[in-house]
């Protein structure tokens, strides 16, 4: 029964596979979402990290690096993170080339306030960003084909996908973070909650999101075979074997429940990126319960 009391609690995320994963079963009443009414809504991930300035969305899933500027509105949830272990995005070019000869170079990235970006301006401190879209996923290939850009920082699905338009990687950026952190995991996205729902609705959805993070983990199959009848991912033309290899990568245990690693991991991120200038401001991490 819907609460009289409560009003829908709005959601916005990206189209990619990791976050409907995480929501589906919620959206889907799979679990049992306790009266609330859930509306939801999807953007490319630079421009949830616009939208959550405003600060008019419940739950909206933004890039890790860009919290600290949203922090006075939102906590971070501790469960729907996306976790690179030793991986994570990736830069490309149309043939071999090192990350240094990338130096001043233009450089297609997917937005700046991005984790990715964020992390790629601590590894190679001087280059021209050129912002692409994440949607549609063709686009960074088709502007590295003309000649636009020299390189492309690919995120999401796209960083599976390099090899079969052409394309060579030039770098990992997850494994570039591990070696400069001593092994650190690379936390690249998240869920903010809106601070003004109150302590006891921050809980209450908090619970609500990390058992439906729980139902499609336990159900991974059938979320799977959703996600592939869904409408909106002929750009990406998924198939099972890789939708199995990127959730296994970005939906997982970390997921779930975000481990000590990955909580010093963010705080690691803030205090470098703030060191080196790329952000302004490192808080201390603030989890939802």
């Amino acid at each position: 029964m819907t609460r009289p009391d409560a009003d829908p609690v709005r959601l916005a995320f990206s189209p990619d596979s990791d976050d409907i994963f995480m929501f589906w079963p919620l959206l889907a009443g799979k679990v049992d979402a306790e009266g609330f009414v859930f509306r939801a809504e999807r953007a490319d991930t630079e421009s949830l990290n616009a939208r959550a300035a405003s600060a008019d969305i419940d739950v909206v899933a933004v890039s890790i690096a860009r919290w600290p500027s949203i922090a006075k509105d939102y906590l971070l949830l501790p469960h729907g993170m996306s976790v690179g272990r030793g991986y994570g995005p990736v830069v490309v070019a149309r043939e071999p080339r090192t990350l240094a000869s990338l130096e001043g170079k233009r450089i297609g990235v997917p937005g700046l306030r991005t984790t990715a970006y964020t992390v790629l301006r601590l590894l190679l401190p001087s280059f021209e960003p050129v912002v692409v879209p994440i949607a549609p996923y063709a686009r960074a290939f088709e502007i590295l084909r003309e000649g636009a850009i020299d390189a492309a920082l690919l995120i999401h699905e796209g960083r599976l996908t390099f090899a079969r338009e052409g394309m060579s990687c030039v770098a990992d950026v997850g494994v570039l973070w591990a070696d400069l952190t001593d092994g650190l995991p690379l936390p690249l996205g998240g869920n903010a909650i809106r601070r003004g729902l109150g302590p006891a609705r921050v809980a209450q959805i908090s619970r609500l999101i990390r058992a439906s993070i729980a139902w499609s983990l336990e159900h991974r199959e059938e979320v799977m075979r959703a996600l592939l009848a869904a409408d909106g991912r002929a750009d990406l033309a998924l198939e099972p074997a890789l939708l199995d290899r990127y959730l296994a990568m970005y939906a997982n245990a970390d997921t779930l429940d975000a481990p000590a690693d990955v909580r010093r991991a963010v705080q690691e991120l803030y205090t470098r990126a703030q060191s080196a200038g790329v952000l302004r401001d490192a808080p201390t991490v603030e989890f939802a319960p």
